[in-house]
């Protein structure tokens, strides 16, 4: 079920806007300042400062990568573009600066609460799923250790169960993980030079 939230919610939020000196920044700012959050602008550089912000509103016209102190598409905030040009060329360059929501230019006298309320949960939902590939990758590359400390446990005429119980024994041992125990004995062969478990022993 989707949550609800209210203004309450957004109130004491810090906005930065980098956007050059214009007449549209002050109902932009009014309506930022009707729903609570406070507001700072720059140009043509966001400040140092905006790293800690809440949101940050950019122009998609005239904006550049050099302006943001983050990669591209990276950055810690909800950024919400502010498009005058519908240029392909402008709505790309957006898209890859991390655009969560888009206010078309001239802002009028509604737009921004939405607009907001969109930034914040596009910019959560990326956030989970670069929080799940990750955790995926870390799930994988343990994998990938246990399979590789299985073969290096593979000697003597070692089968390949009698590896794993060896395994298990180990962590049971130390009192640690089934994947910690793994890094230990791939950790240990490697530094006796050992290579011979790097390779997929089942063909």
């Amino acid at each position: 079920m989707t949550r609800r939230v209210s203004f309450q919610e957004l109130g004491g939020a810090h906005a930065f806007v980098l956007h050059r000196d214009h007449a549209m920044l002050r109902n932009l700012s009014r309506q930022l300042g009707a729903i609570g959050l406070r507001v700072s602008t720059c140009w043509p550089v966001l400040d140092a400062g905006a790293l800690g912000a809440d949101f940050v509103f950019f122009d998609a016209d005239m904006g550049h990568d050099e302006q943001f102190p983050w990669p591209p598409g990276r950055a810690p905030m909800p950024m919400i573009a502010l498009i005058g040009s519908e240029a392909p060329g402008r709505i790309d360059w957006a898209l890859s600066a991390g655009a969560d929501a888009q206010l078309l230019k001239p802002i009028g006298d509604s737009g921004v609460y939405s607009a907001l309320l969109i930034a914040r949960a596009a910019n959560d939902a990326r956030k989970a799923l670069l929080d799940d590939n990750a955790a995926l990758r870390h799930r994988l590359n343990e994998r990938q250790t246990v399979v590789r400390a299985v073969n290096f446990l593979m000697v003597g005429g070692v089968d390949e169960d009698a590896a794993y119980d060896r395994l298990r024994r180990i962590a049971m041992d130390a009192r640690i993980s089934f994947e910690d125990a793994a890094q230990q004995v791939v950790a240990r062969h490697l530094h006796k030079g050992d290579l011979h478990g790097q390779f997929d022993r089942r063909g």
